[in-house]
């Protein structure tokens, strides 16, 4: 694949994913609540889901996405359920835990399973790769090869993306010690949550 379309295809994705939307206000509100230790299985299911929908936009497979509508529907309704349940257990979380304490984390499986379900549910993120990229790319051109440059491109930009807003909030977090800015951050964590998740509800 040509240097050039790499280049735009990056560009068009960074603009993309660079805006703040329901799956960076999900991974932004998890770090400033619990710290950013615990949020990569979170970050990789994301990685995971944008490569799934590139997939069925290079391979084609557009169609399948729109004849089992329903299935990514539920899986849309899963990941709000899921940010929903964050979001509350955020505003009831104690803020009474000791330098260096850290309230129990949730599983990686449940993590991933949260950001496979924010990733694929998101309609913005859907909207991209099976409406806009082909409008960016030649899809019918690109081989095997090319699927793997765009891939690692991909790659490349949402690490960027991502490691700098989960930078950004762990930042954010330190200034955080009193148990007054807990609360608050805790607060503040459970109603980004809750908006990531009425983002996506709202979405068709």
């Amino acid at each position: 694949m040509q240097l050039t379309s790499l280049l735009i295809f990056a560009a068009a994705l960074f603009v993309a994913a660079g805006s703040p939307g329901p799956s960076i206000a999900a991974l932004v509100a998890r770090v400033i609540a619990k710290g950013f230790r615990d949020v990569f299985p979170f970050l990789l299911a994301m990685w995971i889901g944008e490569g799934i929908w590139l997939s069925l936009a290079v391979f084609g497979l557009a169609v399948v996405a729109q004849t089992f509508h329903f299935a990514f529907v539920i899986v849309k309704w899963i990941g709000v359920a899921y940010l929903v349940y964050l979001a509350w257990k955020m505003w009831t979380a104690p803020v009474e835990a000791k330098e260096g304490e850290m309230p129990r984390e949730d599983s990686p499986a449940k993590l991933f399973l949260a950001g496979m379900a924010v990733t694929l549910g998101n309609p913005k993120i859907m909207m991209f790769y099976l409406a806009l990229l082909p409008t960016i790319i030649d899809l019918a051109s690109v081989s095997v090869v090319g699927w793997v440059e765009l891939t690692a491109t991909m790659a490349v930009v949402l690490v960027a993306i991502d490691l700098a807003w989960v930078l950004a909030a762990a930042q954010a977090r330190k200034l955080l010690k009193s148990r007054r800015a807990m609360k608050i951050a805790n607060r503040v964590s459970a109603g980004t949550m809750a908006g990531a998740a009425a983002a996506i509800a709202a979405r068709s």
